[in-house]
């Protein structure tokens, strides 16, 4: 692919300056890289490339239509809700993806989260730093209740890879193990209807895309159903959880906690409903589940895999 010119349009995120880029770098003999790139600037910055690289930088039919040099869009993420993908097949132009990449990590993350509230992680760690252990008088400092996982139930939804490793995470901490059937996909016997599956579990973790089906499939009603001493984790897609009535439920004392990693707008404004200071019992990371090094550093070796698929004539994680 020595010919090849490409494209990175918005580097950064994924890289730190901790990456090995020397994989990207042999596999095109020309590789512009941009650490972001406006919506003004992509079509210039395409203009005689074969190859775009990005990660969330939107390339809608205007954009295709006025880069003919196009032959693939390699996505450095799973998600593809930025490419115009009708489009890109009018036009001949393959799209592809990196799959799988952070299983590992975002699985971790996802425990991570629940460990955290079973144990009141941050509000002990809250305490200490208030000097509330300091005045205790004693050894110990138990102001908050804490849950012990091993025998509780745990609710995936979306129970694909991710899913998978969550669940064995959670079993290997001795808890069961429960599945839900997802809005717009086939019903499995081996799996529970949503308000089946919401009453029994002590946690919920959501690993399923956001869909028409599945927008805001956690609402006001569902968070009702749920045991009042019930976490919720969304590790997924903002969108899937409706976040004012997660704010309203936690606000109410109905549930005993929950995380998320994701938000409906990224980044987020100010006024987002599970920014509010008041919001009890929840814990808010900024979609940092992907990002070890190791993860995104798998992600340069698949774009790198399906750039020389595609050019062998076998194109490799295809979407669209």
């Amino acid at each position: 692919m020595s010919n090849r010119r490409a494209v990175f349009l918005d580097l950064f995120p994924l890289d730190q300056g901790d990456l090995d880029l020397t994989p990207l770098q042999s596999a095109f003999g020309d590789l512009a890289c941009h650490a972001q790139t406006s919506a003004s600037q992509v079509i210039d910055r395409l203009q005689g490339a074969e190859i775009a690289i990005v990660n969330k930088v939107a390339l809608d039919g205007a954009v295709l239509a006025a880069c003919p040099d196009l032959k693939l869009i390699l996505v450095a993420a799973t998600g593809v809700n930025n490419i115009d993908l009708e489009a890109a097949k009018q036009r001949g132009i393959v799209v592809c993806n990196c799959q799988a990449y952070g299983t590992a990590t975002v699985a971790q993350h996802t425990l991570t989260l629940l460990l955290a509230l079973a144990t009141r992680l941050p509000d002990y760690q809250g305490a200490v730093a208030r000097g509330r252990w300091q005045e205790s008088g004693q050894f110990c400092l138990l102001d908050f209740p804490i849950i012990e996982l091993a025998g509780k139930t745990l609710g995936v939804l979306g129970h694909g890879e991710l899913g998978g490793a969550v669940a064995k995470l959670a079993e290997a901490l001795g808890m069961r193990v429960l599945t839900g059937n997802l809005p717009g996909r086939p019903a499995r016997d081996d799996r529970q209807d949503l308000d089946a599956l919401l009453p029994q579990v002590d946690a919920l973790t959501l690993h399923c895309p956001l869909t028409e089906h599945t927008r805001n499939l956690i609402g006001a009603r569902e968070l009702r159903m749920m045991k009042p001493s019930a976490f919720v984790i969304n590790t997924a897609r903002g969108g899937l959880i409706d976040e004012q009535a997660l704010a309203d439920t936690l606000r109410s004392g109905h549930l005993g906690g929950a995380a998320t990693d994701v938000l409906t707008s990224e980044p987020p404004s100010n006024d987002n409903p599970l920014l509010a200071a008041d919001v009890p019992r929840l814990i808010v990371t900024p979609h940092s589940a992907w990002g070890s090094r190791e993860a995104r550093q798998r992600i340069v070796v698949q774009l790198c895999e399906n750039a020389e698929a595609f050019f062998a004539g076998a194109p490799k994680r295809q979407v669209g």
